[in-house]
């Protein structure tokens, strides 16, 4: 998921997203099964390392990014893995996210690729139809491992290529997660003012409610305009856009969407939290402190959260849960955008089989993903893993089906999820910021930028 543009340009309505720490889930009747499945994956542990003593060491290169509480999890989840493949050693690498990127295409270019590593977005359609990565679709047919019935399909086709496209074709890629972007708050400043929380169902609360709510929540104590808890922030402008019945691009025509109405209006709507309704922080408040650190100290209402981030708010003081993100109240619907990170083997790989065994285990592995899930890491790949003792575990968020709702109804793909290029939406993010300091109208802005979105889009991508 590229969005460093898009938070850049965002500076009054968005942070980086950080993790900071680690702790395992579970109700007390979940943990005792937990402790019978964790037992059967043992002994399935000991029957595959049975099997693989006697073959010769390999050494396999794993390279991601990420935080160091993501670090960890993958430290541990590696671990586990050469238990069951016991000789197989990873070399894991893990780089800081915004160096990523250019890290992996140094090594593609130099022939040093790494046997696994990340890949999501354009990164994997420009490498897929560069023959980067490997097929995997001959080694899932080989392996009990992958029952594609039981595997978000919202996952796995974001790694389909059939020789011109994204989305459909054999798998060249395997999820490390599904990634829902859910409505976050805090429900003990909805508790000490009396005021209704959003809701966890889908088209139950709109963006009235959420403006009433938040006028409510924002507090400046001493009258000096510049409150000291605010009602929300990092309003996604996806969500509101698709929500309102907008869109950024037609995918099948290929047509820049963003001078639309809907679109305009629901723009105007994110920009206006701030510069007409005072309830979500400006450019010189996010400054001064983020969202994200906002949230964390209880000085924010409402905000935005993945499952990435239940390690650090498992830690917080205050109690708080997900829900809905609001409906626009012209068309009655709710929206978000569901991301994914996949797990891609290098075709240059001397272990392809080895490789793929890694990938696998970190992608369809019930032990591996159960102890991805536990650790705060993602929402289960597996689908039986997610409705059962995901949903069952009292860790919060309380109204964890959320997650659930916006992986089966109505999350959508992150924008760039099938651009092979994305200079055309980063210009949007990179100049948006004159709508949300009021420089321009959403509808002027729009208007100006979509010639120069279509040209960047049809020159790149057709």
């Amino acid at each position: 998921m590229n969005k460093r543009l898009k938070w850049s340009s965002l500076v009054l309505l968005a942070t980086t997203m950080l993790v900071t720490a680690c702790s395992n889930g579970g109700s007390s009747n979940q943990a005792a099964n937990n402790g019978n499945n964790n037992q059967s994956s043992k002994q399935t542990t000991q029957t595959v390392s049975d099997t693989v003593a006697d073959k010769d060491p390999v050494t396999i290169e794993f390279m991601g990014h990420g935080n160091p509480n993501e670090k960890s999890i993958f430290e541990k989840l590696i671990a586990s893995f050469e238990e069951k493949y016991p000789h197989v050693t990873v070399k894991y690498t893990s780089v800081p996210p915004g160096e990523y990127s250019q890290k992996l295409t140094t090594l593609i270019s130099s022939g040093k690729a790494p046997d696994v590593f990340y890949v999501g977005g354009s990164e994997f359609y420009r490498f897929a139809e560069a023959g980067t990565v490997l097929n995997v679709q001959p080694y899932l047919d080989e392996t009990d491992l992958f029952d594609p019935d039981n595997v978000w399909s919202q996952a796995l086709d974001r790694y389909r290529y059939d020789g011109a496209k994204v989305g459909s074709g054999d798998l060249y890629g395997l999820p490390k997660d599904v990634g829902p972007w859910a409505f976050v708050y805090n429900k003990d400043l909805f508790d000490d003012k009396g005021i209704t929380p959003p809701s966890a169902v889908a088209g139950e609360w709109t963006w009235d409610d959420l403006l009433d709510a938040a006028k409510q929540l924002t507090v400046d104590e001493n009258g000096d305009g510049k409150p000291e808890q605010y009602g929300v922030a990092a309003y996604s402008l996806e969500s509101a856009v698709w929500a309102n019945g907008g869109n950024f691009i037609d995918y099948d025509t290929g047509q820049v969407l963003v001078n639309e109405q809907a679109f305009y209006d629901a723009m105007q709507f994110v920009a206006d939290l701030t510069l007409v309704h005072g309830v979500s922080p400006n450019v010189e408040a996010e400054q001064s402190m983020n969202g994200y650190t906002r949230f964390l100290n209880g000085q924010l209402a409402m905000f935005a959260m993945g499952p990435w981030d239940q390690p650090a708010f498992w830690e917080l003081p205050f109690n708080w849960d997900i829900a809905a993100w609001p409906a626009s109240p012209t068309t009655g619907e709710t929206a978000t955008w569901l991301g994914s990170m996949g797990f891609a083997i290098s075709n240059k790989s001397k272990h392809p089989q080895e490789a793929f065994d890694l990938a696998a285990f970190l992608s369809l592995d019930e032990y591996g993903q159960r102890q991805n899930y536990e650790l705060g890491q993602a929402v289960p790949n597996l689908i039986d893993l997610s409705k059962g003792e995901f949903l069952a575990s009292d860790k919060a968020p309380a109204s964890r089906q959320v997650f659930l709702d916006i992986i089966e109804d109505y999350g959508r793909p992150d924008v760039p999820a099938f651009s092979k290029d994305t200079q055309w939406i980063d210009l949007f993010w990179q100049q948006a910021s004159r709508v949300w300091n009021g420089e321009v109208s959403a509808q002027q802005f729009t208007a100006e930028i979509q010639p120069k979105m279509q040209e960047l889009y049809d020159k790149f991508n057709k």
